[in-house]
């Protein structure tokens, strides 16, 4: 008889459920998700937003040393940066955006609408702060897309069920939008290592061995096992379909320090930033490239 080994079940940690506050102008509401209290235990993600964002929610503003990951819930999204970049993201769509060495961006909903998103930061390690700036626009409709039954598991970053995105990382990062049907279930397997969470767009689900009931609106911080093994997450859903991303990615064990829009590793190098921001010289040498490039509307 060959001897399997049980593979390790990922639970649920820890469930957040912020309040909606309001945000920079009228009309603008936000959730504040993920907090930079405490990095290490977040990492690699630093923050995560929830928007119902309308025209002229955010200005011009800059990035230094993170990757933003915009994805659209609901509404349309206008995107364009000091480079020239010019994109738009619809419902279910996203956008990897690599900030690099310095973007200067502004993303706003057309005039008259509400959009609402979520923005998940992302680390960029010490190597790569200053790397050039990269855009990925993700169209929801060219995402590798596994079926089964009533589950759809679309793969906007990384793999699931043998299916790979071909999204860019330069922290492997796991981004899956999942879909069940009423009394449906399904698994996925996450690296040993990661760092994983859950976000509930619809519905209520019930997770791992102990099948602790994760509802729409809250954030669902996955147990860790810290293991060079796979690990195995079961979902699985009573009487009503839902719709949930789960994302994972590796921790890097750096240093973090926030300075508003720039996230660094040291103190030095956040005024640094904001000196080179303010001198105007913050992006003017960034050669933004764009990868898989949005249609026209």
């Amino acid at each position: 008889m060959i001897f399997q080994p049980q593979v390790a079940q990922r639970g649920v940690a820890r469930i957040d459920d912020p309040v909606t506050t309001a945000g920079f102008v009228s009309g603008h509401r936000v959730r504040r998700l993920i907090g930079s209290d405490n990095p290490a235990f977040s990492d690699p993600f630093l923050l995560m937003g929830e928007d119902w964002m309308p025209h002229g929610a955010y200005s011009v503003h800059p990035h230094r040393g993170i990757e933003t990951l915009t994805y659209v819930i609901e509404g349309v999204v206008d995107h364009h940066d000091s480079a020239g970049h010019l994109g738009w993201l619809g419902s279910g769509d996203a956008q990897w955006m690599t900030a690099g060495r310095g973007v200067l961006h502004e993303e706003s909903a057309p005039p008259g609408t509400i959009a609402h998103t979520l923005q998940l930061w992302i680390n960029l390690p010490a190597a790569a702060k200053m790397t050039e700036p990269r855009y990925q626009h993700l169209r929801a409709v060219d995402r590798p897309l596994w079926e089964r039954g009533g589950t759809r598991i679309s793969v906007f970053s990384g793999q699931s069920h043998g299916i790979s995105a071909p999204t860019l990382n330069h922290v492997p990062v796991t981004m899956l939008k999942v879909d069940l049907g009423p009394r449906d279930a399904t698994s996925i397997d996450l690296a040993g290592e990661d760092n994983a969470f859950l976000f509930l767009l619809e519905g209520s689900v019930l997770v791992g061995p102990g099948e602790s009931r994760v509802s729409a609106g809250q954030i669902a911080w996955l147990t860790r096992p810290n293991q060079p093994e796979p690990t195995e997450l079961t979902l699985r859903t009573d009487d009503t379909s839902v719709s949930l991303l789960v994302f994972a990615g590796k921790p890097m064990h750096e240093p973090v320090v926030f300075g508003g829009p720039f996230v660094m590793n040291t103190a030095e190098e956040i005024r640094q930033a904001r000196r080179d921001f303010a001198r105007g010289t913050f992006a003017s040498n960034s050669q933004a490239t764009a990868v898989a490039q949005p249609k026209g509307k």
